[in-house]
């Protein structure tokens, strides 16, 4: 049940566009849909082959969105999870360098407005904290995944992707029963307008960790 730094790319999430403290003008608003829109091509139609190469590339360009509009948690967010989706396509402790760049940027977008994109950026953080190993190694630690993911809730109970990381969480913590509950009102989230491949990518990863948690129950 226990997922890798390897396998932190297929878990991070595909959000949807909520301007908070910062808001961000038509243009800017085109960017971040473009960078969305080309991660959830990578992350669920490109082949593990050419994953890495591609995310390198997007990585670039979510550093020009950031560098563009450096106080929208928006851009910060999303250079969060795309550097953390190219860690995850690496694989191995090599990408841990980058699972901290990660971090760093997640906890900048936090500074600015913790609810942006509804809360994603605990969400992103939390699946760092769940999947990255622990000390001596990294910076994995379970009970700030948790806490993490307790906030995004309080933000956006009814989310998709927030829904999906607290079945996960459960379940890496052996509780099976409130992670079948959990993933099972994941698949019952409202679609995402603009974002379905992403949505089509969770709802495949939720059928799968489902699968696995009834298995756990049986």
């Amino acid at each position: 049940m226990k997922r890798s730094l390897i396998h932190l790319a297929v878990a991070l999430a595909a959000l949807g566009i909520h301007t908070g403290a910062w808001a961000l003008d038509a243009a800017a608003t085109q960017q971040l849909q473009t960078i969305q829109q080309r991660w959830a091509q990578i992350q669920y139609d490109t082949p593990q082959e050419r994953k890495v190469a591609e995310f390198e590339k997007l990585a670039a360009q979510a550093e020009a969105f950031t560098t563009a509009q450096p106080k929208a948690a928006e851009a910060w967010i999303w250079k969060g999870i795309v550097t953390s989706s190219w860690a995850g396509a690496q694989g191995g402790l090599g990408a841990l360098g980058k699972a901290k760049q990660s971090r760093s940027d997640l906890e900048k977008a936090l500074q600015l407005d913790p609810d942006a994109l509804q809360g994603s950026a605990y969400t992103s953080l939390a699946a760092l904290y769940d999947r990255v190993p622990g000390w001596p190694i990294g910076f994995g630690d379970a009970k700030k995944a948790d806490e993490l993911l307790r906030q995004a809730l309080l933000i956006n109970p009814n989310g998709i992707d927030s829904l999906y990381f607290w079945g996960d969480h459960l379940a890496r913590e052996g509780k099976y029963a409130e992670a079948k509950a959990a993933l099972l009102k994941a698949q019952q989230a409202a679609p995402r307008p603009g974002r379905e491949l992403a949505d089509q990518g969770r709802k495949r990863e939720i059928a799968a960790l489902l699968e696995e948690v009834e298995h756990k129950l049986d």
